[in-house]
């Protein structure tokens, strides 16, 4: 199965960017073909609401910038794995833009399966970030694979390894 990491974390050793990789390797080893596109280092705006992508450009966005990467990746992977921090009890707004850019093609085509990996240095901050995966899994008919939280002492842990193994395992 094809599976793009959308790694958002600005921190490229940190707990987020552990735990993608970690899910890198796991998925490898059971056959899976793994991308891992850090979104955090990309230059990608969020969606202006202009309609450009509807009236104009037939599906296609009016801004040109690391998205244009981005869309072909997903148009073509089966599974998604979104990673990122939480910041402000949400995911980072370096994960929120591509989520948002992918408004004109309305869905990714050949996503089946989701799953997301977050992380903080706070318990308890999780809930928005889970609600809105949840609700991306409904909008984008995406079966919700499920999701590894790390908190501040269950980071880059053998348990939340063993998790992360799990979560892949349901691929």
């Amino acid at each position: 199965m094809k599976v793009l990491i959308l790694q958002a974390s600005p921190r490229t050793n940190g707990s987020t960017a552990w735990m993608a990789e970690e899910y890198k390797k796991v998925a490898e080893a059971a056959g899976h073909e793994v991308t891992v596109y850090n979104v955090a280092h990309k230059k990608i705006a969020g969606c202006m609401a202009c309609e450009y992508c509807h009236n104009k450009g037939n599906g296609a966005c009016i801004q040109k910038d690391d998205m244009q990467e981005l869309y072909p990746l997903m148009a073509e992977v089966e599974a998604l794995v979104l990673a990122a921090p939480i910041y402000y009890f949400t995911l980072s707004a370096q994960l929120q833009a591509p989520i948002q850019r992918m408004y004109c093609v309305s869905k990714p085509a050949k996503v089946q399966k989701i799953s997301l990996l977050i992380s903080s240095q706070s318990p308890n901050v999780y809930d928005g970030a889970m609600a809105q995966f949840r609700d991306l899994c409904n909008y984008w008919g995406a079966f919700n694979l499920g999701l590894v939280t790390a908190k501040a002492d269950e980071q880059k842990t053998e348990e939340t390894q063993k998790k992360i193994v799990a979560l892949v395992a349901r691929l």
